[in-house]
C-alpha cells in the first residue's frame, strides 16, 4: 500500500495535456501492481471501507451547510440526474446485447463506467457469478478518465449560470477609507443593514476609534468600508468620497489582528454570539476559511481552524485571543472523540438494509451512509459540548488519506481481473461499452446543468457525485477554489448510490 500511494502520487501528478490525475494515480498504479501476484490485492477489504468511509465523511461535514442551504436551488439538477441514469442505464441493456456481452457483464460494465462499488455488490448478488466483477473492474478505469477529461473541459471553459449566485471564494473582499459628506444612521445606509458590507475604523476630531452598532455618521467623519467591491462601491457612493490616506495604517490606538479560533467553545457559535462590539469595543471584519476570505456577518457560524480578523483597541486585543483560543497546536490536533462518534454513525447508518422486491435488499453502505451522516452533522455544527467540524487542515489531510487507502486497495484488489481480460476481444468490447456509458453519462449530465441554471463548478462537483468517484471530485477541487463544487458532489452522491443500485438490477435480470 504505501509503494502503491508513493507511485500513484508521482503518477498523478505527471501531465496528459491538460489532465493530471492527481490521486486516481493510486488506482491506475494499484491495477499495474495488482497483476503481478494476486496475493497482493487479498485482505483489503477494511483498507477499502476505512479509506472512503474517512473520504466520504470528511466531505460531508465540508459540504454540508451548503448543500442545505442550496438544496431547493438543486432539486432540478437532482431530479434530472436520476432521468439520466436512467438512459444511461438502457444505453448499457441495448448496446451490451449489441456488442454481445451478457447480463451479468453488462450491469458490471455500468457499475464500473459509473465507479459505482455498491451497485456491483448488488449486481454480484444477483447473477451468482464473478462476472459482474470483471465487467467492473475493465470499466472503472474508463469511467474515472473519461469523466476526469470531461470536468477539465467543463472548467476550463466555464459558462455564466443564471440560477447560481457567485462563490464566495470568486468575490474577494476590499477595505478603503471613506470621507462622509452626507451623514446618517449606520442602520439606514444601504449595504450596511442588510451586512454586505462592515465598518471599522471612524476618525473624527482628530481620534480614531471602532464605529459602533448605533453609530450616526457625521459630515468630515472618516470610515473604513469593508466588503466585495461593487457593494464596497455603492457604500462609498452613497456616504461620499474615497481618500488616499488609510485609516487603518494607523494603529496607534486602534489595531487589525486576525485571531485562529481554536477554542471549542467558540467552533459552532455565530459571529453574533461572540458580541465583540459590547464585549471588547471592536468589530468583526473578515474570516479566513481555507482559501475563502468571507465578509464577516452576525449569522455566520464560526469553525475550528477559522482566522478571525478583528478591528479593536490595543488593549482589548489580549482578551479577544483568549476568547477564540488563538492557538495553532490546539488546532492542529483532531478531536477523536467527535471523529470517532461520527464515523461510526456512518457506518451504521449504512449497514440499515431496506427489504426490496424480488427478495434483495438496499443498504447506503460504507460509501454513501458517513456522507449522509457527514452533511447532517455538519449543518448541525454542534451538539451541545461535541464539535463535530475539524480544523480545515485537518479536514483536507484525512480526507487525502482515506481517498489514497481507498484507490490504491481497490486497484490492488481488481488488478488480476483488470489483466486476465483487459486486452481480449471480450475485455475489449467491454471497455468499449464503458466508453459509451461514461460519454453518455457525463454529456447528458453537463447539457442538463447548463439547462437548468447551474455553474460549470457546481456541475463538475455534481458531475464527480453523479458517477461517484472520490478521484474526479480531487481533480475538480485542484482545478478551481470554489465551494460550490463539494455542494454540487455532496447533493449528486448519495441520490446516484441509490438509483445505480436500482437501475443496476434491471440491466442484470434481462
Amino acid at each position: 500500500m504505501a509503494i502503491v500511494v508513493a507511485l500513484g502520487t508521482l503518477l498523478g501528478a505527471v501531465p496528459f495535456g491538460p489532465v493530471r490525475f492527481g490521486p486516481a494515480g493510486a488506482l491506475f498504479v494499484g491495477l499495474a501492481i495488482g497483476a503481478l501476484d494476486p496475493r497482493l490485492g487479498e485482505g483489503l477489504g477494511l483498507v477499502q471501507t476505512l479509506g472512503l468511509a474517512l473520504f466520504v465523511y470528511t466531505v460531508g461535514l465540508a459540504a454540508g451547510s451548503g448543500f442545505f442551504r442550496d438544496v431547493r436551488r438543486q432539486l432540478p439538477l437532482m431530479g434530472g440526474s436520476v432521468v439520466v441514469l436512467a438512459v444511461v442505464a438502457g444505453a448499457a441493456m441495448a448496446g451490451g446485447a449489441l456488442l454481445g456481452l451478457a447480463p451479468p457483464l453488462r450491469s458490471g460494465a455500468f457499475a464500473g463506467a459509473m465507479t459505482s462499488t455498491p451497485a456491483l455488490a448488488a449486481a454480484t448478488s444477483l447473477a451468482g457469478t464473478d462476472e459482474p466483477a470483471v465487467g467492473y473492474s475493465l470499466a472503472y478505469p474508463v469511467g474515472v478518465t473519461v469523466t476526469i477529461l470531461v470536468v477539465a473541459a467543463v472548467l476550463a471553459r466555464p459558462w455564466r449560470a443564471r440560477r447560481d449566485p457567485d462563490p464566495v471564494a470568486g468575490v474577494g473582499l476590499v477595505d478603503i477609507s471613506v470621507e462622509v459628506d452626507r451623514g446618517g444612521r449606520l442602520g439606514d445606509i444601504p449595504g450596511v443593514a442588510d451586512q454586505r458590507v462592515r465598518l471599522s475604523y471612524l476618525a473624527r476630531g482628530g481620534r480614531t476609534r471602532v464605529v459602533s452598532p448605533d453609530e450616526v455618521l457625521l459630515p468630515g467623519d472618516r470610515v473604513v468600508v469593508v466588503g466585495p467591491a461593487a457593494a464596497v462601491a455603492e457604500v462609498r457612493d452613497r456616504l461620499g468620497r474615497q481618500v488616499t490616506e488609510h485609516l487603518a495604517d494607523d494603529q496607534r490606538t486602534v489595531r487589525f489582528r486576525r485571531f485562529l479560533v481554536s477554542d471549542p467553545r467558540v467552533a459552532g457559535r455565530t459571529v453574533g454570539d461572540l458580541d465583540v462590539p459590547g464585549r471588547f469595543q471592536g468589530v468583526v471584519t473578515r474570516v479566513r476559511r481555507g482559501d475563502l476570505d468571507l465578509l464577516a456577518h452576525d449569522g455566520l457560524v464560526l469553525e475550528l481552524g477559522d482566522r478571525v480578523r478583528v478591528v479593536a483597541p490595543r488593549g482589548q486585543l489580549p482578551g479577544i485571543s483568549a476568547l477564540l483560543g488563538d492557538s495553532e497546536r490546539k488546532v492542529s490536533e483532531v478531536d477523536a472523540l467527535s471523529l470517532g462518534v461520527g464515523l461510526a454513525l456512518g457506518l451504521l447508518v449504512g449497514l440499515v438494509s431496506v427489504p426490496l422486491p424480488g427478495g434483495l435488499t438496499f443498504a447506503l453502505g460504507s460509501a454513501a451512509g458517513p456522507l449522509v451522516v457527514g452533511m447532517v452533522l455538519g449543518r448541525l455544527e454542534r451538539t451541545g459540548p461535541i464539535v463535530w467540524g475539524l480544523p480545515n487542515a485537518a479536514n483536507l489531510t484525512l480526507r487525502q488519506l482515506g481517498l489514497l487507502l481507498f484507490l490504491g486497495a481497490t486497484g490492488l484488489a481488481s488488478g488480476q481481473a483488470f489483466a486476465a481480460q483487459a486486452f481480449t476481444g471480450l475485455g475489449l468490447r467491454v471497455v468499449l461499452l464503458a466508453v459509451v456509458l461514461a460519454l453518455v453519462g457525463a454529456v447528458l449530465f453537463v447539457a442538463l446543468a447548463r439547462a437548468v441554471g447551474t455553474s460549470a463548478p457546481r456541475a463538475a462537483g455534481g458531475l464527480a457525485g453523479f458517477v461517484g468517484q472520490p478521484a474526479i471530485l480531487a481533480y475538480a477541487n485542484g482545478r478551481a477554489v470554489d465551494e460550490r463544487i463539494e455542494a454540487g458532489y455532496a447533493a449528486l452522491f448519495a441520490l446516484g448510490i441509490i438509483a445505480k443500485i436500482l437501475l443496476v438490477q434491471v440491466i442484470g435480470s434481462g
